[in-house]
């Protein structure tokens, strides 16, 4: 990941890091320094090199530049310090929102010579940016929800996407990335798009639980409307909506719930921070089976196995992990996201009503 990128001398000096405890430091976007992986991932790293340049009489002279930095990662603080021939040049620091904001470097890219698969690639390129691929895209979602239920459902099964891909691209916009809008994919959901990176844990989180968050509000927006209404389309569209946004909260890969209970294992640095994290989806599974909620307890499951096998490469990560107060408000954030969306489907299937009965029989088949 990137940690910094000022100048020195008139050129760019940026330092690329890793958990791991690897650093690489760029002057003009030419490696000077390199410092590799170690059990000593942070803390005060130095790297020094050379250049010459020429004063006006031709006379070859030598730069020495020293540059150190100080790391560390939970909760995240970086500061450095920059001397020229051992006199103080400049000097600085950051944080997390610094991380978060920035836009890291992107290498130049290489001419390619004409091909036509190069010529379709741009094409390809070029009709997905268009804005009438978004409208043909919500028209197939329309016609294939309505040729599978009705024109109605269908259009009330759109409103529930956009809504929950909304709260994605809120989030984006929150942390200054620019967005592609939202795209419709029949018999598979929505995406909300963004062409920058995220470069945080905490980033990934709110992320992804803002789609599922904004679905939980329209689900309540929808029962107290069919409180205040007795119109029993408020209540399907409050049951059935919350159904799809407890499945995404699901913890498996791509799935929103994936990257949220990904995040948090991930940031845990200790044996036993992954001991908790399994435990608790263990007693997760136990919950499931002993309500009768068989295919979240499976999923639930599966996903906690990813975890595991993912936690053990999670140095590699780029991105900054969560602190311990970001790791305990997002899993707070995330169960009461699900039990809030759970106690909605209770809530209708208790009516008697057997459609409305029927996002609790799904959880349970």
């Amino acid at each position: 990941m990137e940690l910094l990128n000022t100048q020195c001398l008139g050129k760019s000096l940026r330092l690329e890091a890793s958990l791991a405890g690897w650093q690489q430091l760029f002057w003009d976007n030419t490696p000077v320094s390199v410092i590799q992986a170690s059990a000593d991932n942070q803390g005060v790293k130095t790297h020094e090199f050379e250049l010459t340049s020429h004063n006006e009489q031709g006379e070859t002279e030598t730069i020495h530049i020293k540059f150190e930095s100080n790391v560390q990662w939970q909760p995240f603080a970086f500061s450095y310090h920059i001397w020229v021939n051992g006199q103080p040049l400049s000097q600085g620091q950051r944080d997390i929102k610094d991380i978060e904001q920035q836009t890291p470097v992107t290498p130049p890219s290489v001419p390619t010579k004409f091909s036509l698969v190069g010529l379709m690639s741009l094409g390809f390129k070029l009709l997905k940016s268009a804005k009438v691929i978004k409208v043909v895209l919500a028209g197939a979602s329309v016609a294939a929800y309505s040729w599978l239920f009705s024109f109605q459902f269908a259009l009330a099964l759109i409103a529930c996407l956009v809504f929950h891909e909304y709260g994605h691209i809120r989030a984006m916009k929150h942390f200054g990335m620019k967005t592609k809008g939202i795209y419709l994919i029949p018999f598979m959901g929505g995406l909300a798009l963004s062409d920058e990176k995220i470069n945080t844990r905490w980033q990934d989180v709110v992320i992804s639980i803002m789609g599922p968050t904004f679905g939980l509000l329209m689900s309540v927006i929808s029962l107290i409307a069919y409180e205040l209404t007795d119109n029993p389309f408020f209540a399907g569209l409050a049951a059935f909506n919350a159904l799809l946004n407890l499945f995404n909260l699901l913890p498996i890969l791509p799935l929103d719930g994936g990257h949220i209970l990904k995040s948090i294992s991930f940031s845990m640095n200790t044996t036993m921070g992954l001991i908790a994290c399994i435990v608790g989806a263990l007693f997760g599974v136990y919950i499931s089976y002993t309500l009768g909620l068989a295919l979240l307890g499976f999923l639930l499951l599966i996903g906690s196995i990813e975890i595991g096998v993912e936690w053990r490469s999670r140095h590699q990560s780029h991105l900054i992990p969560l602190d311990r107060y970001g790791q305990i408000f997002s899993t707070i954030w995330y169960l009461l996201t699900v039990g809030a969306l759970v106690a909605i489907i209770w809530y209708f299937a208790s009516s008697g009503d057997e459609l409305l009965g029927l996002p609790l029989k799904i959880l349970q088949s």
